[in-house]
């Protein structure tokens, strides 16, 4: 099986939205990328960092769907990441209420052994410095290097953004992010832009309107599907990047069109993911949802038209 190398945030998260609110419950960027990813034919790691108040049923969760968590750090005596927020009533805009970096604030990631010959990397938003300290360590160059960030990062480390981004071959950004980076409001524009800064491959999240994938002069749009209920969007973009990276690890083919297919898996895993709070929605997904829904994708998408 091929290898898929997670990096990212493994946190507790509080979420309030208009349909309720829980305590400290699993979450950061890397969980929701193993998750989803686990929905494939790989083998996967987590390379994170977490205090000793993380609770075992978290690591046996994350074991349970074969995922290696030797890169997980356990910081004796620190306390794990923590995020709490507040979404408004469309549950596109939201307020940050607590963010304590704890252990993540002195993160230095060390990347499995068995690891370092990964053949894609999924670089989950996180300080740039560490984005690149992992390519550091890969004994051979993988197949394809994922990078996601945030606005967070474009505001105070720009330059070391700016750096590790040509190291990499895709980058993931919502399309306020794009109009950020690029400075152009167009984003059609702001992905040849962001093109020319490094990546190959450019994808703009749009949350319910869906993700477009850019490369030289192509184009390729996935809506979201229509949803009946939507509770927590928190991991959404993270489980899109999971199933994207899943999906290219499997089947080892990194091509335009391939990437197409790669956007639809990852959008249907998302349109999971925003139906309970947390991870709670993917741990208890099972793989003839997952089919069910990618038909349903295919029918909303396809059509027959007269020229």
């Amino acid at each position: 099986m091929n290898k898929l190398l997670i990096v990212g945030s493994v946190a507790f998260d509080a979420i309030e939205t208009p349909f309720g609110k829980t305590d400290k419950i699993l979450g950061g960027a890397a969980p929701y990328i193993g998750l989803s990813a686990s929905f494939f034919n790989l083998q996967s790691a987590i390379v994170s960092v977490v205090g000793d108040d993380f609770p075992q049923e978290y690591l046996d969760l994350l074991t349970a769907r074969n995922i290696d968590i030797s890169g997980l750090e356990i910081v004796k005596g620190g306390k794990t990441f923590f995020w709490s927020g507040l979404y408004h009533n469309d549950l596109n805009s939201r307020d940050t209420l607590a963010t304590e970096l704890n252990v993540l604030g002195d993160f230095q990631p060390k990347v499995p052994q068995n690891f370092k010959n990964a053949d894609v990397v999924m670089l989950g938003n996180l300080h740039p410095l560490v984005q690149s300290s992992v390519l550091d360590q890969m004994e051979s160059k993988p197949k394809l290097v994922v990078l996601d960030t945030m606005n967070f990062w474009m505001d105070c480390a720009l330059p070391e953004l700016l750096d590790v981004m040509k190291r990499i071959d895709v980058i993931t950004i919502n399309d306020e992010e794009a109009r950020q980076l690029s400075g152009e409001y167009s984003l059609v524009k702001a992905a040849a832009k962001i093109r020319k800064m490094g990546p190959e491959y450019v994808v703009i999240k749009k949350g319910e309107h869906g993700a477009l994938l850019f490369h030289k002069k192509e184009v390729f749009f996935a809506p979201a599907l229509p949803l009946e209920e939507v509770f927590d969007p928190t991991g959404a973009g993270d489980t899109f990047a999971g199933g994207f990276a899943g999906f290219i690890t499997q089947s080892e083919n990194i091509s335009f069109e391939n990437m197409k297919n790669a956007v639809i898996y990852g959008s249907n895993l998302a349109s999971f993911s925003v139906e309970k709070f947390g991870t709670e929605r993917m741990v208890n997904l099972d793989k003839e949802e997952v089919v069910s829904r990618l038909k349903q994708f295919k029918s909303l998408t396809q059509f027959d038209i007269e020229l």
